[in-house]
């Protein structure tokens, strides 16, 4: 065991210090979106006002309510905008032990992987969202007229838009998996029930058991399934 700890401790030491990098450049991060809350607040709840401009000024009922939120919107994107930073830390811990090939297999997976998850976030604001927000704005009347809080809505929206995030994930993670061999060709064709029902599962559990968000999440998901199925035949293990 004292052989063994004097060979790790450089590692450790390598291992301490780029985590280190990566939480101050999350809390920078961080600091300078809480600068911009305010207006980035005002872009988020876009899709709600030019559904009804009357909710354009959202309400909180705790006096800490306010605060809490731009905190932790601000905590969540200063994450989100400090990944670059987490991703080039753990690729200059661990490249040093990868072969050429397999350091162009890991580029291009973070690449794709970023690239999808972005897109499935903008789906959901651009396209899901105002949807879902008509849909449920639309059982107002004028007996019952919608205050929205703070901190629900942004809830739903982020929380909305790292749903689809990582569905959009779904089909990529299919082929690698099927190119890699990991599993049969025809895996997910013979599983798609018990797939299906998996989804629904997770739709629920991301969307905090929401029935319209997760019908919402549900449905793009399974056809993501299907896209993941067919792109896996155009493109069979090699």
């Amino acid at each position: 065991m004292s052989t063994l700890a004097p060979h790790f401790t450089p590692h450790l030491r390598e291992l301490r210090r780029r985590l280190l990098t990566v939480i101050g450049a999350v809390v920078l991060a961080s600091a300078g979106v809480y600068w911009f809350v305010e207006d980035l607040v005002r872009h988020l709840s876009g899709p709600l006002v030019r559904i009804d401009p009357e909710l354009s000024r959202l309400v909180y009922t705790a006096l800490p309510e306010a605060l809490l939120s731009y905190l932790k919107l601000s905590l969540l994107l200063g994450v989100i905008l400090a990944l670059p930073v987490a991703v080039y830390q753990l690729w200059m811990f661990v490249a040093p032990g990868l072969h050429r090939r397999e350091k162009v297999t890991a580029i291009k997976v973070a690449s794709w992987g970023v690239l999808l998850f972005a897109g499935g976030a903008l789906f959901a604001y651009l396209v899901v969202l105002p949807q879902m927000l008509s849909f449920l704005l639309w059982f107002a009347t004028e007996q019952i007229h919608p205050h929205l809080k703070l901190a629900p809505y942004l809830n739903f929206v982020v929380r909305s838009s790292i749903a689809f995030g990582l569905a959009f994930e779904l089909p990529f993670l299919m082929v690698m998996a099927t190119r890699l061999e990991l599993v049969a060709s025809d895996y997910f064709v013979r599983y798609r029930t018990y797939s299906y029902i998996g989804m629904i599962v997770i739709a629920l559990l991301l969307v905090a058991g929401d029935p319209v968000a997760a019908f919402m999440l549900a449905v793009p998901l399974c056809l993501l399934y299907e896209a993941g199925i067919l792109i896996g035949k155009i493109f069979p293990p090699s």
